[in-house]
């Protein structure tokens, strides 16, 4: 049998001892973000920003207005945690939530001047946590291995953005 073999509604394959912690993505893939997230959490501390708060001022940053439930999934983060986040940003004056005009139901979030300053004392931090991740790589390959992570969101994702 091979890698793919369907028995039942269940797909075969390797075990997880087999293929190897190195070897599983998901595995890399968790290590790396709580390794980035770690490098980032003294500088957010300083700034009184927590994981959330940075996620979604980053994402603010460069959307405009999205709804809550948009931002939790651009932020990869619970609508709880996330709305404890908003509650304390929008107490701060980093961000606003403004009912949305064309349904009353939902509410949509924009960065406050103050916000877009906030964000861009920790971009500094951000973009040399990035650029640490991919020292000694080329700019043909981490351009492939963006590609590879879009072509993997797209399969797994939920929603059309």
């Amino acid at each position: 049998m091979n890698d793919h073999t369907i028995i039942g509604d269940q797909a075969e394959g390797p075990r997880l001892g087999e293929i190897g912690l190195q070897q599983f993505a998901p595995y890399l893939m968790n290590r790396i973000m709580g390794r980035y997230n770690a490098s980032l959490r003294e500088d957010l501390a300083k700034l009184g920003l927590t994981t959330p708060k940075m996620r979604a001022l980053a994402v603010l940053s460069v959307i405009e207005g999205p709804t809550i439930s948009q931002l939790a999934v651009y932020a990869v983060a619970e609508q709880s945690t996330l709305s404890r986040a908003l509650d304390s940003l929008e107490a701060d004056g980093l961000v606003r939530r403004i009912a949305d005009p064309s349904d009353n139901r939902a509410t949509r979030v924009s960065i406050t001047e103050a916000g877009r300053a906030a964000f861009e004392q920790m971009w500094p931090t951000m973009r040399d946590s990035y650029a640490r991740m991919f020292k000694g790589i080329d700019v043909a390959e981490r351009t492939a291995f963006v590609a590879t992570l879009q072509k993997m969101l797209r399969n797994i994702r939920k929603h059309d953005f």
